[in-house]
């Protein structure tokens, strides 16, 4: 605890109103002034609401906490950052500053992110989105009376085949469909513990119906599918990325879906968050757009909420540092 008097603990990006919520904060509340941001900040309004801050609470990497923003923070002496992965954080300026980083434990976010990557799959094969609207306007069915085609037979491409990667592929073996995958290192063994055959990126992308991407973005991974590999996919493909947005080369993938191929995308994850109102991605017809919701669910942020509180509370009264990170 800051020597003297009471700490004080910001907390940014929690979009969801969630974090003081769904845990009690009744006893830290007690030792330290809390502060909780809701809206994106950035530039001065980020480093005003962070300057004085003994302890910075991060939701996920939705704000780059990098060595330039870090070293303006002078009284900055512990962060957190929910879930075990944060690719937006400068985990070695931190480490120069002696400054402890904890994170808490993920939840069911894997099996929620599988969830809504096959309700999208189904959303963009089944046309779901004109249906609804069609419905909502008292039409029937509205021209559309035959839908293109089903997954069964199908390929499922999956790029990355992870602990995410491959619960997707194990539904769509269910739905009958012959799955494919690739990743930097992918190998036979590995892909055939899925039920998957090993294949190259272009072949994956050349024959796979549905192509979902599951990969962290790396020096090796940001922006894979560039205009020459998204001009590889089906003309009536479907793209979807409930991963990261800068596996895509974004404004390459808005031209594409102009020109019609891949057929449709399926996004949950984008360059900038909130996207922005007038952004060209909502004008398009063959695009399903969700707002970052494949980890947003109440049990994940339960345990959000708890593994704050747990390391707050060891940090105020000089516990060991609870779930450390490990810098390689």
């Amino acid at each position: 605890m800051q020597s003297g008097g009471r700490s004080r603990i910001v907390v940014i990006d929690d979009y969801e109103h969630a974090i003081r919520k769904l845990a009690d904060w009744s006893d830290i509340d007690a030792h330290a002034d809390v502060e909780v941001h809701h809206d994106p900040l950035q530039g001065d309004a980020l480093h005003a609401a962070l300057h004085d801050a003994d302890a910075v609470a991060l939701i996920r990497d939705r704000t780059p906490f990098q060595a330039d923003l870090i070293n303006r923070l002078p009284k900055l002496r512990y962060l957190i950052f929910t879930g075990a992965r944060n690719s937006a954080l400068d985990a070695r300026a931190l480490a120069a500053r002696g400054i402890p980083v904890s994170h808490t434990e993920w939840g069911p976010s894997k099996d929620s992110t599988c969830e809504l990557t096959w309700a999208l799959i189904l959303a963009a094969i089944k046309q779901l989105e004109a249906q609804f609207s069609s419905m909502r306007r008292g039409a029937w069915r509205d021209g559309q009376n035959v839908l293109p085609g089903v997954l069964a037979g199908e390929r499922l491409g999956l790029i990355g085949l992870g602990e995410i990667g491959g619960r997707v592929a194990r539904i769509g073996m269910a739905f009958g469909m012959k799955v494919c995958a690739w990743s930097p290192r992918m190998t036979v063994e590995r892909a055939s513990q899925y039920g998957a055959s090993a294949v190259s990126l272009e072949e994956l992308l050349t024959s796979s119906k549905v192509v979902s991407l599951h990969l962290v973005p790396t020096d090796l991974t940001r922006q894979l599918l560039n205009a020459d590999r998204l001009s590889l996919m089906r003309a009536d493909s479907v793209l979807v990325n409930t991963s990261r947005a800068a596996l895509i080369d974004m404004p390459a993938l808005l031209l594409a879906l102009r020109a019609g191929k891949p057929a449709m995308a399926a996004l949950d994850v984008y360059d900038q968050e909130p996207l922005r109102s007038d952004h060209p991605l909502r004008d398009l017809t063959n695009v399903i757009l969700t707002p970052h919701i494949g980890f947003v669910t109440q049990p994940v942020f339960e345990a959000f909420a708890r593994g704050v509180t747990e390391c707050l509370r060891a940090w105020l009264n000089g516990e060991p540092v609870v779930r450390p990170l490990a810098i390689d």
